[in-house]
């Protein structure tokens, strides 16, 4: 014969129930939370870790390594005419050499008195033409390339404004706006408590820098919030300007785009290496037009489709 059970047994079974499955959710939750914040982690310490490569340097002259096949073509299309314009300019420079010590008066006391030459009439203006369509033969194709835009991975607009940039992707739904460090709109009081000035470069300011992932180097370049790109994917930038003309423009990339008010016009890139990659505005815009800078990070598609997940999610987007 059984033993029964006491009364209120089930009642209390029913809680001890209730109050496992409880702490199992709670550990769940608690778990999915730790991963997401751990992702979360993982993403701004990768972002924070990627090479400043796309940047000017001290004493540095001609171009930007390149990270794009447009910026290629480019750099080879004006090494390529640099070539023929040197040997234009010898030449030229070498026949008037030859007239003059040719044709002076002390050489030649007795000068010709013929006022025409049909051969060298024809030559001098057969050959510039040969040469400009030779030009042409190579130059566009380059600029084709650059104007005929591919179906878009990412699509962004880009707003130049007096003086900042606003961003929008398209596609995600989502947009923010972008100043240099050191404009009042990156300013805490916090940063003029410790002894930061608006557009001066002071030890509260290279902390500021510090504090963003940049340095002292990356003055007047670094932006309070980035472009973040995957890197392979076709981004496609529609251009635009909300007050007056700006330039967007990412020389390692080769693309340069004018904003227009009332226009949108687009450009391309394919960014083949991981990095951080600096522009500025290149149309004179005003009084501040040297503190437009852009900044545009190339990640890997993990790192990007998680710096999504939490841009979307967290409203008080900020520089990671």
């Amino acid at each position: 014969m059984g033993i029964p059970a006491p009364a209120g047994s089930e009642d209390s079974q029913t809680q001890g129930n209730d109050m496992q499955m409880s702490g199992m959710g709670t550990r769940l939750g608690l778990g999915l939370l730790a991963a997401v914040t751990s992702t979360g982690a993982w993403a701004q310490t990768a972002l924070e870790d990627l090479e400043m490569r796309g940047q000017p340097v001290p004493g540095g002259t001609g171009f930007q390594p390149p990270v794009t096949e447009l910026a290629r073509d480019l750099q080879w299309l004006d090494g390529f005419l640099l070539i023929i314009i040197t040997a234009i300019s010898l030449f030229v420079v070498g026949l008037m050499g030859w007239v003059i010590i040719r044709y002076n008066a002390k050489a030649n006391p007795e000068p010709a008195t013929f006022t025409h030459h049909s051969t060298l009439e024809v030559a001098w203006t057969v050959v510039p033409i040969a040469i400009l369509v030779f030009i042409g033969a190579f130059s566009l194709p380059v600029l084709f390339k650059q104007q005929e835009i591919p179906e878009a991975d990412i699509t962004i607009k880009v707003t130049g404004y007096q003086w900042y940039w606003g961003y929008e992707y398209v596609d995600e739904g989502f947009d923010f706006t972008s100043y240099m460090i050191g404009q009042p709109a990156t300013m805490a009081t916090a940063d003029y408590d410790a002894g930061a000035m608006d557009y001066v470069l002071n030890d509260a300011m290279r902390a500021r820098l510090a504090q963003a992932g940049y340095s002292e180097d990356q003055w007047l370049l670094a932006t309070d919030t980035s472009v973040v790109v995957p890197v392979g994917a076709t981004v496609v930038m529609q251009v635009t300007g909300g007050d007056v003309i700006h330039s967007w423009t990412i020389p390692a990339f080769g693309v340069k785009q004018d904003g227009v008010p009332g226009r949108l016009a687009e450009l391309w890139f394919e960014a083949e290496e991981e990095g951080v990659y600096f522009g500025q505005c290149s149309e004179l815009c005003g009084m501040f037009h040297a503190y437009m800078p852009i900044t545009v990070k190339v990640v890997s598609q993990e790192v990007y489709d998680e710096w999504l997940v939490r841009v979307q999610d967290d409203s008080s987007y900020t520089s990671w």
